[in-house]
């Protein structure tokens, strides 16, 4: 085996564990291998290139780099004379990273506590005829619990003290 060959054996396996973990934190396999593929580039990279490397199309590749730039994880690059864009990993990737999964988190359980609120809408409407003994009420004290917790997990995430500990130099 060439050894450029090998290199790109170890960078493709790294992508795509970018991908699962990505995937596993919600954020989609794509975003994840395309985040790692910059971050493993020495230049920056065209979304065509991006696309024939992970064998993507364009439009799929297209979306996951805008949410890679919402996150702070990605950023473009403009080449004179090219009308194409190009794209890196964020300069501070370590920083850029913690804030985009800290984001993310925030934003599942931001999710989380509008489904706990619809739950508990449809709990508090069963008719007094229907209710089971017990069994509402049980089931009422635990989403009013859960959404206790995930009020303060989301204050805590959403404090500007927790953003300025989490930064780090990369």
């Amino acid at each position: 085996m060439q050894e450029s060959s090998k290199v790109k054996e170890a960078r493709m396996r790294l992508v795509e564990i970018g991908g699962k973990t990505s995937q596993d934190l919600g954020a989609g396999r794509i975003v994840g291998q395309i985040l790692v593929f910059l971050y493993l580039q020495e230049r920056e990279c065209s979304l065509d290139a991006i696309g024939e490397e992970l064998g993507l199309s364009k439009a799929s590749v297209s979306i996951a780099v805008r949410q890679l730039e919402h996150l702070g994880l990605a950023r473009k690059v403009w080449k004179t004379g090219d009308k194409r864009n190009y794209f890196k990993s964020a300069d501070n990737i370590a920083n850029a990273l913690q804030q985009g999964v800290l984001s993310i988190v925030r934003q599942k359980i931001q999710l989380f506590g509008g489904e706990l609120d619809a739950t508990l809408e449809i709990v508090k409407n069963i008719p007094d005829e229907s209710r089971a003994l017990g069994e509402v009420a049980f089931l009422t004290q635990r989403i009013e619990r859960a959404k206790k917790l995930q009020k303060g997990l989301d204050r805590v995430l959403g404090n500007p003290l927790v953003r300025l500990l989490t930064r780090a130099k990369s």
